[in-house]
């Protein structure tokens, strides 16, 4: 049964009428998770899925066998509906290019619409916002039989003027853990990333202990010197060992003829601190759109079991193999336009 079919079922929130469309949908149920009390459930098998659209339009937990992959501050417990919130923890997204984009809010941290939309799927849908001049889809399906997750954002032009932005996600996931990057030739750096310098200095050059490449992939062992890197790989995925043993895999398209119009003309990024959290950041390609257009970026995300090496270094082969044995993806990834 469609969502519009049971627009009689929609409740009013606070401030800015915040809504939750509901339907008995499979897999799929408004259920309360901390003090959001709108937040939508997606369920299959050992796979959970906790959606808000309150306080921006986040995945709360990814997890498998109770397992969390995405870092999930529990100082998040404080926030109550018509506060302000702090905090921005686990599965984000955003719009770029990072150094030149207005302050957004309503699309951060806003009160965002949410749907249920099918078996284990949803849509989250953002105020317009005026600095920006869009407004944000976020569509998340979970796959029936496997982890597999879509996360699908759109930007839609709501102003009347033309705007350029790009998909940038912004996922926390748990710290501490390896990070994979499979590398594609040729690039533009000498060492096949760029490290963020103190003030916005991109240094093209950088030297780490704990960044290495190998057998054709990019390592993150542990925080390097500075937390902020980035990569012009077109592989299309990446993938990250936490230490309560899961392979958190992100796979997205990569346009090599598209202009990336982050300031190095990345594809993705990560942001490896120490501490609890580490963000996970594939970036789309420019999108430039009239008014009254709208552009797609999808993510797929997968969680595996997987044994974090303690000691010794991690199987590269074993984590390859993984990604090319995951479920295909449903449908195509990467931005599609239209009017």
């Amino acid at each position: 049964m469609s969502c519009y079919q049971f627009r009689f079922m929609t409740v009013l929130v606070l401030l800015l009428g915040s809504t939750v469309c509901t339907a008995q949908e499979s897999g799929t149920k408004l259920r309360p998770f901390w003090n959001y009390d709108q937040a939508i459930e997606l369920t299959s098998g050992k796979t959970r899925v906790v959606l808000s659209p309150q306080a921006g339009g986040r995945v709360l937990v990814y997890s498998l066998n109770g397992r969390n992959a995405l870092f999930l501050d529990e100082k998040e417990k404080d926030w109550k509906p018509g506060s302000e919130r702090v905090l921005a923890t686990a599965g984000r997204f955003d719009i770029g290019p990072e150094l030149v984009i207005p302050q957004r809010e309503s699309l951060w941290s806003g009160d965002w619409t949410g749907e249920i939309t099918g078996p284990r799927s949803a849509r989250l849908t953002s105020p317009k916002d005026e600095a920006t001049g869009v407004q944000l889809i976020r569509e998340f399906s979970l796959a029936e039989t496997s982890s597999l997750l879509s996360c699908r954002q759109t930007i839609r032009n709501v102003s009347d003027r033309t705007v350029e932005w790009c998909h940038w996600s912004r996922t926390f996931a748990t710290g501490e853990g390896i990070c994979v990057i499979p590398l594609s030739e040729p690039s533009r750096f000498p060492g096949h990333y760029v490290m963020y310098e103190e003030g916005s200095v991109i240094n093209a050059r950088p030297e780490d202990s704990n960044i290495r490449l190998r057998d054709g992939f990019l390592e993150i062992k542990g925080a390097p010197r500075r937390p902020k890197l980035g990569f012009d790989s077109y592989a299309g995925w990446m993938a990250y060992a936490t230490r309560d043993n899961l392979l958190f895999v992100k796979r997205f398209a990569t346009y090599p003829d598209r202009v990336y119009n982050e300031a190095a003309g990345l594809t993705m990024s990560v942001w490896y601190p120490e501490g609890p959290r580490v963000e996970l950041e594939p970036i789309g390609p420019r999108e430039r759109l009239a008014p009254g257009e709208s552009a797609s970026f999808t993510e797929f995300w997968s969680l595996i079991s997987f044994e974090f090496p303690v000691q010794g270094d991690i199987d590269l082969a074993k984590v390859s193999s993984v990604v090319r044995t995951l479920p295909p993806t449903p449908q195509p990834v990467g931005p599609q336009s239209s009017k």
